[in-house]
């Protein structure tokens, strides 16, 4: 029992050992698009290495960050950054189907991974995004966190973030999405 127990310490410990801080977070400079304009204020050319524009939560429609809670973590507010109950459902799932058909990871999951980790899957990279993504849960509010996930997410076609995506989709600034524009760009 000892000597499982200190092996359990051990890997904890050196699975911490080298995660980053998260004071990178709080200061989000993600790249963004610059554009060319013409005398006359026409948008001529865009530069970029993502397509990306921040916009601060108060400036999106309110039901857009509701319809991605709803889409990809219904218990946001619930939860300290793991929910053990849809950890254990899709844990289920996968199991019943032999196969990965669902996955279990927050909206502070997926920041864990999108900034700090790499795509591949592993238990061990499951482990340290679910011990960032409970530290990042102290760190931020999670206003902070859906701000920095609406801002970061690839929703396709190049675009990163719900602002860029929603002038790729629907050729409009997001803050004239209507309900079912933002439902769609959660569905993405």
């Amino acid at each position: 029992v000892f000597l499982l127990a200190g092996a359990g310490v051990a890997f904890y410990f050196t699975i911490v050992f080298d995660l980053p801080r998260l004071t990178t977070l709080k200061d989000y400079n993600p790249y963004i698009v610059s554009g060319v304009y013409s005398e006359d204020n026409v948008l001529i050319g865009e530069f970029f290495v993502e397509r990306r524009t921040v916009v601060p939560l108060a400036q999106m429609p309110r039901m857009l960050p509701k319809a991605f809670i709803a889409a990809e973590d219904a218990r946001f507010f619930e939860h300290r950054g793991i929910d053990y109950r849809r950890v254990l459902g899709a844990a289920f799932r996968n199991i019943e189907a032999l196969d990965v058909v669902q996955g279990g990871s927050t909206i502070t999951q997926q920041i864990a991974k999108s900034f700090f980790l790499t795509p591949e899957r592993s238990f061990v990279r499951k482990v340290k995004e679910a011990i960032l993504a409970q530290r990042i849960e102290h760190y931020l509010t999670k206003n902070e966190i859906l701000f920095l996930y609406l801002n970061q997410i690839y929703l396709g076609e190049g675009s990163y973030g719900v602002a860029a995506a929603a002038t790729t989709y629907f050729g409009k600034p997001i803050q004239n999405l209507t309900l079912a524009e933002c439902a769609l760009l959660a569905g993405l």
